[in-house]
């Protein structure tokens, strides 16, 4: 199971200072779409220019001219976009058109989402790897990520699951027997006043019995 930090609601110089301190305990950087939206595409050009194989994560959230915005997060150097599961099939289809011809990753981020033949339509469609999400405003009314969610995935096969959604080194435990792909964390990490501890506590319970000793 992979780690990844999500920077959000975060200033530019505290998403520079958190990948310093974290870029050697986690798997990969998720710029999240809070930053994005206040720094725009030069925030992912200056991470991907300050840490060169980084991999970096562009919460981009498309809804719709999937080409373009696909572009726009992949050219300026991230290795991964997400595309929002509820968003029309053709803008899916070209976000990860985009993905395929410049040999990153398109993830279809399922937030909403409660209906299995929509993520069925989704698969058939050509998506391979979904993340599995419970937002901020649900997780403020009392819900986070846990083992319903799988609910979503169960029929498919040979498919990447990410989850998201109020995860710390407690809850984390709940999805350590899960077919989870990546981990995201966000304020557990980034919140922490040791936040190179904080990921590493969590990165273990990631690791599997051979890894970790």
């Amino acid at each position: 199971m992979k780690l990844q930090v999500a920077l959000d609601r975060l200033e530019w110089s505290e998403c520079f200072r958190l990948i310093e301190q974290l870029q050697d305990t986690v798997d990969l950087v998720e710029i999240g779409t809070g930053v994005i939206k206040e720094y725009g595409m030069a925030i992912v050009r200056e991470v991907r220019e300050a840490f060169p194989v980084l991999p970096l994560v562009a919460d981009m959230k498309i809804c719709d001219a999937g080409r373009y915005e696909a572009e726009q997060a992949l050219l300026a150097g991230a290795d991964a976009v997400t595309v929002m599961g509820f968003a029309p099939l053709s803008t899916i289809r070209d976000v990860h058109a985009v993905a395929g011809r410049l040999g990153k990753q398109a993830i279809v981020d399922l937030l909403g989402i409660t209906d299995l033949s929509r993520v069925n339509q989704l698969a058939g469609a050509g998506c391979s790897h979904f993340c599995l999400h419970v937002g901020l405003d649900d997780q403020s009314a009392g819900h986070q990520a846990d083992q319903r969610l799988f609910e979503l995935v169960q029929p498919l096969a040979h498919v990447k699951i990410s989850v998201a959604g109020g995860i710390n080194e407690q809850t984390i435990d709940r999805f350590l027997l899960q077919p989870v792909h990546t981990v995201i964390v966000g304020s557990a990490i980034t919140g922490s006043k040791q936040p190179k501890q904080a990921a590493e506590q969590i990165r273990s319970k990631c690791q599997s019995p051979s890894e970790s000793g």
